[in-house]
Parts: structure tokens; C-alpha cells; sequence
């Protein structure tokens, strides 16, 4: 989640398993993937609602983001909550500044913000108004819609061209990103997120790139008022979303799997 220059401007488990074994140290192999459903009968798989603005849909076998000039919005998998586990994430984007993520540790509470997206700006003059602008901060202040996920879980963000805080495998704002592998636009690649403890590491296409620990004094300030809150404490088991950014801004989801921690 990053918003563009002129939007700054105006203010600024135990799991099942499923397919695919993996080696794993020693010999022995990892727990079996169990993918998430995406999609039933052409259509969005109803166990995921859509918080917030705009929506996901099916294209070719796999989920588009379709992003809403009005606002955020983030797909959540409502059938359960995530404790301990790796989650492993299959995406393309359209282009460098493609931008998305994955939202993980999500607190009770976002299901209940389905269908009260909060506020929306209003870009009828070219960019973003200056009274909507301050109306989505105050929207996010309140935590309304997609920002209660925002300040009430964490972004593993999906964007090449940002900075190390915002650019894929970050924690966005909260956990710089190494630099993942280069690929171009329209390949598909693989993110591997591991959930152990309150610690969050990131793997891109086989490449660490990201490791946070929430307790670390070395987490920056919060900057902007579209950042996560810093002090809001996640949740050991939360739920997972993807999300929905700018207009124009694709990026493709083909799998969403998830396998307990190796013991």
C-alpha cells in the first residue's frame, strides 16, 4: 500500500495438508500445502468477503484485483484464523508500480466491517480533492473499512518500485525489504510468508528479504497517517486478506496455500 504523489500531497493452526512436499534439513520433508479456495463456479469463492473498496475478480484461472478510484479494499478469507503456519503466495503484476499485498495477524473485527467501507475519495477533478483527502484520514483514524486491517494486522507488501519499507516483501512502513529476486512484469512469481511467534519472515522467489520482529526497538515511527498504528498488539491467530490499491494498479493471484511450521 502506497498512494501516489498527489495523494501525499493533500495530507500525505494446526492446518491440513493437500499437494506438495518439500525437503526440508535433515532429510526429512515438510509438512504437505493446502491451498485456500479462490474461485467456484467462476466466480470469487464465497468463502472470502470483500472488505472495503473495490474487488477481486476471476481471470483466467486466477483472482485480478479490480481497485476502486474511491478507496482500499482487502479480500479476506472469513472460514479461519492463522496462527503459527507459512503461507505461500503465487502473483504477477501488471508493471513495477503494480500495487497490492497480502495482509496477515488481522484482528477480530474485520468481518464485521464488510459492507461499511467508511470514507471515499473523491477524485472528480483529476486527483484527489482536498476535503476527501482529509476525510479518508479521519476515516482512518477510526479504523473504518480496509484501515482496520491496516492498523489492526500487518501488509507484506506487493510493489517493486517503492522504497525498502514499500516495495514487495517489506512489512509495509514497518520492516524494510532486502530486495527480492528480479523478475519482469507478468511473470509469475512466489512469496513464502512465515507466521512463528510475533515474528514475521519473508521469503521472494526462494530469497529472504524480510525479517520483523514487532518488539524490536529498531521499528521506525509512524510517518504518515496512512501507515499502520504501531501500537495496536496483533493477534497470535488472525485472519488473511489480499488487497486492492489504485486504479490501473493489477496485480494477479493464482494460489494462496498454507502448511503448519516444520516441528
Amino acid at each position: 500500500m502506497r498512494f501516489r504523489a498527489s495523494a501525499l500531497a493533500l495530507m500525505a493452526c494446526p492446518l491440513a495438508g493437500c499437494s506438495v512436499t518439500e525437503p526440508v534439513a535433515g532429510g526429512s520433508r515438510a509438512a504437505e500445502w493446502r491451498p485456500l479456495p479462490l474461485i467456484d463456479s467462476g466466480k470469487v469463492d464465497p468463502r472470502w468477503v470483500h472488505v472495503g473498496w473495490g474487488q477481486l475478480s476471476v481471470d483466467d484461472g486466477s483472482l485480478r484485483t479490480d481497485n476502486d478510484p474511491r478507496g482500499l479494499g482487502v479480500l479476506v478469507y472469513r472460514e479461519e484464523k492463522l496462527g503459527d503456519c507459512q503461507i505461500r503466495v503465487v502473483f504477477k503484476t501488471r508493471d513495477a508500480r503494480s500495487n497490492s499485498g497480502i495482509f496477515v495477524r488481522i484482528a477480530d473485527g474485520i468481518l464485521e466491517q464488510a459492507g461499511h467501507p467508511g470514507a471515499s475519495f473523491d477524485r472528480s477533478g483529476g486527483g484527489i480533492s482536498e476535503a476527501s483527502g482529509r476525510s479518508m484520514m479521519e476515516s482512518s483514524e477510526r479504523e473504518e473499512g480496509t484501515w482496520f486491517a491496516v492498523h489492526r494486522g500487518y501488509e507484506v507488501q506487493i510493489m517493486d518500485a517503492g522504497d525498502g519499507f514499500h516495495r514487495t516483501g517489506a512489512i509495509y512502513s514497518l520492516a524494510a525489504s532486502s530486495g527480492a529476486p528480479e523478475r519482469q512484469p507478468g511473470e509469475w512469481r512466489t512469496m513464502v510468508i512465515t507466521l512463528e511467534g510475533k515474528r514475521i519472515s519473508v521469503e521472494v522467489d526462494g530469497r529472504p528479504v524480510t525479517s520483523f520482529d514487532p518488539g524490536s526497538p529498531d521499528i521506525p515511527p509512524r510517518r504518515e497517517w496512512y501507515e499502520p498504528k504501531r501500537e495496536p498488539e496483533r493477534p497470535g491467530a488472525g485472519y488473511i486478506g489480499l488487497q486492492t490499491h489504485d486504479p490501473g494498479e493489477v496485480v494477479w493471484f493464482r494460489e494462496v496455500s498454507v502448511r503448519p511450521l516444520a516441528k
